[in-house]
């Protein structure tokens, strides 16, 4: 094994006189053991057969919407954030949620701004502007978005506990001047195509989290970017593939590698754990999707009837499990006696419940798909 290289870059001191981080440019060498192959192999399998499958989808874009809305509740968990998918679903679906609607609004701009950024990529490609319009959409009306929109700091910032000063930070990044050198050289490293495509995302993710650009909503833009690279690359017919699943259940770990390479330069130990997280959400999209369709063929022959109402329902329900009765009539647009016989029907066949204790514009759940969707990840390899 060649010696452990340096870490990528160096120790500066800050106007304020204490110690900063600043990484260099990208990319480092990587040493490309056996392990970090066979791992990188492992992950384009897995993608090939999600993106085989995303291709053979009658309807790709319905299960795209729960998809994201998953990708959105787990990668404001890690930054502590409560609120559920169950609950944000049935938000949207216009029920009162017993949750803080400020945990509300952070997982519902995570949605905005993902949205946003798959639409902006069809004319705008991953840049430092588009980061500055992620974030924009991301901070507006949360909280730590005050009077910092869309704008990379003018001041110190660090990783520490909550009061901490920055003697005390785990982590300081690099002061402001240095950072836009950094962001600059980062963005630099987007365009060039000469590794691999998931090993060039490993790397500038880790990369994005060092930079620190903003003063809060590091996690999440940083988070957002991996998605994107997915959708700007081709690499699924789709945007199926989240990991901050992975992160969440493997929260710890993710820091701790994060940190060996800034501490201790382990660049091959970070891709081979960020391609490992990709092959794994790879294997658990693929069955997760599986079971939805299923879920969804069987929904449709035992609700289906001539006036094909049912099965448009059934369509429904993949994009969102709640559904009042005035929301699905003014979707499928037909009157509201047609939209409730359509609904009492799926009632009762067993596939809608009744939720909640509204007397009026009542919600219903298909509780079958809700517990599919709100699964934890599976990090169990493929045999």
């Amino acid at each position: 094994m060649p010696p452990r290289p340096r870490a990528p870059g160096r120790s500066l001191r800050s106007p304020e006189g204490y110690p900063a981080f600043l990484p260099d440019p990208l990319p480092p060498e990587l040493v490309w053991t056996p392990g970090l192959l066979r791992t990188l192999s492992d992950a384009d399998r897995a993608l090939g057969k999600l993106a085989g499958q995303g291709g053979w989808l009658p309807n790709p874009h319905l299960l795209i919407r729960p998809f994201l809305r998953r990708e959105a509740v787990l990668s404001s968990r890690i930054e502590g954030t409560q609120a559920t998918l169950g609950e944000l679903l049935a938000a949207e679906a216009g029920a009162a949620v017993d949750r803080s609607p400020a945990d509300l609004r952070e997982v519902a701009n995570y949605v905005v701004a993902l949205e946003y950024g798959i639409a902006r990529l069809r004319e705008l490609p991953l840049s430092l502007r588009l980061v500055r319009e992620l974030h924009a959409r991301l901070m507006a009306g949360v909280r730590g978005g005050q009077a910092t929109l869309g704008e990379f700091r003018r001041s110190q910032n660090w990783i520490g506990p909550a009061g901490s000063r920055p003697e005390e930070a785990s982590y300081v990044p690099p002061p402001p001047v240095e950072m836009l050198e950094a962001l600059s050289s980062w963005e630099s490293f987007l365009h060039d195509g000469t590794l691999p495509p998931l090993v060039q995302i490993a790397l500038a993710h880790y990369q994005f989290e060092a930079i620190h650009p903003f003063l809060d909503g590091n996690g999440r833009v940083g988070r957002l970017l991996i998605v994107l690279a997915f959708v700007e690359r081709s690499l699924l017919p789709s945007p199926l593939l989240y990991l901050s699943a992975f992160f969440e259940a493997t929260r710890q770990e993710y820091y701790d590698r994060l940190r060996g390479v800034s501490v201790r330069g382990e660049w091959e130990e970070w891709v081979q754990y960020f391609l490992s997280g990709v092959a794994r959400q790879a294997e658990d999209a693929v069955r997760r999707i599986e079971r939805v369709e299923t879920l969804l063929a069987a929904w449709r022959d035992t609700g289906s009837d001539s006036s094909g109402r049912v099965a448009a329902l059934v369509d429904l329900l993949a994009e969102n499990p709640f559904w009042t009765i005035r929301r699905v009539a003014d979707r499928l647009g037909v009157v509201y006696t047609t939209a409730q016989r359509a609904v009492g029907r799926l009632e009762a066949a067993g596939i809608l419940t009744q939720v909640g204790d509204a007397r009026r514009d009542r919600l219903y759940c298909a509780q079958a798909l809700l517990a599919i969707l709100e699964e934890p990840a599976s990090l169990t390899p493929e045999l």
